[in-house]
């Protein structure tokens, strides 16, 4: 069902969890090389978060899940963090909320940053550690969410653990 905005309009959320299997999806990525990345991706957030996958939309490929209710009572779910192997570039969810990050950024290689996104055009240019460091931190911090969205409720709707190490 859908949240009224304060405005009266409702809003509808469009990226939701699916039960389409992530393997078959990450099979399908063209071009090749792309596909490759993804399911490289697959293996590294799978050993970042110690999570399953689950297929977010079409295209997305997130861990954990989060619902999120604001005072006015809009809410939605989200995932922790996760990727989309997109044709233009990998684009990474959950990993520089808000600014966050910047120290590890620095280090990364070559990327380009967004509202909430990251986006690396190949694995290849980028620090492969540093980019670990960044999936271990997405998937542990709520609080830099909750610190932009002081308004903002949170509740895991998967029970989120952390991966042994």
């Amino acid at each position: 069902m859908a949240a009224p905005y304060a405005s009266g309009m409702a809003y509808e959320q469009k990226t939701r969890p699916s039960d389409e299997p992530v393997l078959e999806f990450l099979r399908s990525v063209e071009p090749a090389r792309r596909r490759a990345q993804g399911l490289q991706l697959l293996h590294i957030f799978r050993e970042e978060t110690g999570a399953e996958p689950r297929l977010w939309g079409r295209s997305i490929v997130g861990f954990g899940h989060d619902r999120f209710t604001y005072a006015t009572g809009h809410s939605g779910e989200m995932m922790r963090v996760g990727f989309s192997p997109r044709k233009a570039a990998l684009t990474l969810y959950g990993l520089t909320l808000y600014g966050s990050n910047a120290d590890l950024l620095d280090r990364l290689g070559k990327h380009r940053v967004g509202k909430g996104c990251l986006y690396v055009t190949k694995l290849e240019d980028v620090d492969l550690d540093v980019l670990c460091q960044l999936i271990r931190r997405g998937w542990s911090d709520v609080d830099t969410f909750t610190e932009s969205h002081p308004q903002a409720l949170v509740e895991p709707v998967e029970p989120t653990r952390q991966p042994s190490r």
